[in-house]
């Protein structure tokens, strides 16, 4: 289906119409927004604090936490793109078990990665680490396709668009959460009046996180049945000849071929490495720069830009759900980029700090579920998981490329003790992200010409 005979298709239906349709969604829907949901809250909830984890906890340095997480980061989307064929092949009910239960076994390990370091013992703490890195990367490669493949074959295809922004709600709205509890587990500091923080640490954060996962999947398994599955899906799936198909025929059918195409998803990749500084850089960035009192609130200052994707995603798709992906594209990511210039300075005031972030969110939420909406669309049924896999591959290497560098640009520019110049640093980062609008801008109508002839 091509963009504009698309679009065409959803204006026929009126926004009030759209939104009874997508509340009245299949079980299946639903199910997976539980999912969904609950590994919002685990995985950000770990992604947060890993750099801080590995680097106190366990006891690597900047330059090897940051490698590990971007490693980690960078490991999901890359298994993303064999995940998504997995939830392709063995469906997505199937694929989510299989998710869960990698997730699972890898928050366990890595929630007692630090024990290790008590007894001198370091090294097995790194190797725990490394191991559960691997599993929860290879866990979240299959779960993000396999949640997306659910919102094409669960929902009624005129609603994509804001199917496809539940789907990145409802994740975030378990980051706002999980965001919201963190700071209450993690330290004993004062909260609403007399009440004080659990004080457990961010192994005790790590470990409800994983306990939140254990009893997802025990509600996955239960609730989400062969029954569920096959009376939910809306999108008509020959599975037969799809688990007939092999790997090479699968990619064969990918569109790696269509230059337009990749580099409409690849110039997306400058802009990401903000993504991805917000795990990467942002936590020391705040522990180091500003006051105790601020930086025990941290996952708070985080948890904003979750909050505004809660509310702003579904909003922008549906008031601009007859606007072209591109025109999305190019208002949100320069949006994202020309906000980071508010950090340039040497003193960056907490005000100045929650201001960028609530800018940077309104960005992000201008484009992010209409492009995955556009890969949907461009997927025929059944391989939208591999689809979504090979619209992740510029994220994985924003986020693998950052952690390479992040590390050392802390150590240079924010040091734990000396000079510190972080507005330098983010001066340099903002003008990286600037390379995605411009390059949009300077190839706008070559990009929209290919789009218009997709199917």
């Amino acid at each position: 289906m091509n963009e504009t005979t698309n679009t065409e298709t959803k204006a026929k239906t009126s926004l009030w119409q759209e939104l009874k349709i997508i509340f009245s969604s299949s079980r299946a829907f639903w199910l997976i927004n539980m999912v969904n949901f609950a590994d919002g809250i685990a995985y950000f909830g770990i992604l947060t604090l890993l750099t801080l984890f590995l680097g106190g906890s366990v006891g690597m340095s900047d330059e090897l936490s940051g490698v590990s997480v971007s490693t980690f980061t960078g490991l999901v989307t890359l298994f993303m793109f064999g995940g998504g064929f997995v939830s392709d092949k063995y469906g997505v009910r199937k694929a989510l078990t299989i998710a869960l239960g990698l997730l699972f076994s890898g928050r366990v390990l890595l929630s007692l990665a630090a024990l290790p370091a008590g007894f001198g013992l370091a090294w097995i703490g790194y190797v725990m680490s490394w191991v559960a890195i691997l599993l929860m990367a290879l866990g979240s490669g299959i779960l993000q396709p396999a949640l997306y493949a659910g919102a094409k074959e669960y929902t009624n295809p005129k609603v994509s668009a804001i199917a496809f922004s539940f789907i990145y709600a409802f994740m975030n709205l378990g980051i706002v959460f999980g965001n919201f509890v963190s700071p209450f587990i993690r330290t004993d500091e004062r909260f609403i009046g007399s009440l004080h923080g659990l004080g457990w640490g961010i192994m005790g954060v790590f470990l409800t996180c994983t306990a939140i996962t254990g009893v997802v999947l025990l509600l996955h398994i239960t609730l989400f049945s062969k029954k569920v599955e096959k009376e939910c899906r809306v999108a008509v799936v020959n599975e037969e000849e799809n688990q007939n198909k092999t790997w090479k025929q699968r990619l064969a059918e990918m569109p790696f071929r269509d230059v337009r195409f990749m580099w409409f998803i690849f110039i997306l990749l400058p802009v990401q490495t903000l993504f991805a500084h917000q795990f990467l850089t942002m936590p020391d960035y705040i522990f180091r720069v500003f006051s105790p009192e601020v930086a025990a609130k941290f996952e708070w200052i985080n948890g904003i830009n979750p909050f505004i994707i809660v509310i702003f995603v579904p909003l922008i798709a549906m008031l601009t759900r007859n606007v072209s992906v591109f025109k999305m594209l190019m208002i949100g990511t320069s949006v994202s980029a020309a906000t980071t210039f508010l950090l340039i300075g040497q003193e960056t005031s907490v005000t100045t700090l929650i201001l960028y972030v609530i800018i940077f969110s309104l960005g992000e939420a201008a484009w992010s579920s209409r492009f995955y909406e556009y890969v949907g669309d461009l997927a025929p049924v059944g391989q939208v998981g591999a689809y979504m896999g090979l619209a992740g591959l510029p994220w994985f290497l924003a986020k693998f490329t950052t952690g390479l560098y992040s590390g050392s640009m802390l150590a240079h520019f924010i040091p734990k003790e000396g000079a510190q110049a972080p507005g330098t640093m983010w001066l340099i980062y903002a003008f990286i992200a600037c390379i995605t609008p411009i390059g949009l801008l300077l190839t706008r109508k070559w990009i929209e010409s290919g789009l218009q002839k997709k199917s």
